[in-house]
């Protein structure tokens, strides 16, 4: 059974560096958008990045800082977390679309079929 492992995060001051890690293992299943998410304490989890075939996206709040990489080979995809805030701390989720759709939506939660564990990342200021 397609599950996903998270490696990565920690506490980083503000300012500092983090990467996150997902690998996709135990399926022959066809991924075609792999995703990060984040859920602050008291807040609705939001999209943070993907990538696909339809490209690359990020959420406004990211983007610059933020940078989304994938291995085919490994069936892994990768969050570098750059110029951190307080704000960006959160628990962050990989996820992963499997279905085969005519246009994919990165930001709409509930196309990924797949979640990863969660992973604490914290900025101090």
């Amino acid at each position: 059974q397609l599950q996903l492992v998270q490696s990565g995060g920690g506490l980083v001051q503000s300012g500092g560096s983090l990467r996150l890690s997902c690998a996709a293992s135990g399926g022959t299943t066809r991924v075609y958008v792999m995703g990060w998410f984040r859920q602050a304490p008291g807040k609705e989890r939001e999209f943070v990045a993907a990538t696909g075939r339809s490209g690359t996206s990020y959420a406004d709040s990211v983007k610059a800082r933020f940078t989304i990489s994938r291995d085919n080979a490994n069936g892994t995809v990768y969050l570098h977390l750059n110029t951190l805030k307080p704000e960006d701390t959160a628990v962050y989720y990989c996820a992963i679309q499997t279905a085969y759709r005519g246009t994919y939506y990165y930001d709409h939660r509930s196309d990924y079929s797949h979640w990863g564990q969660g992973t604490q990342v914290t900025v101090s200021s």
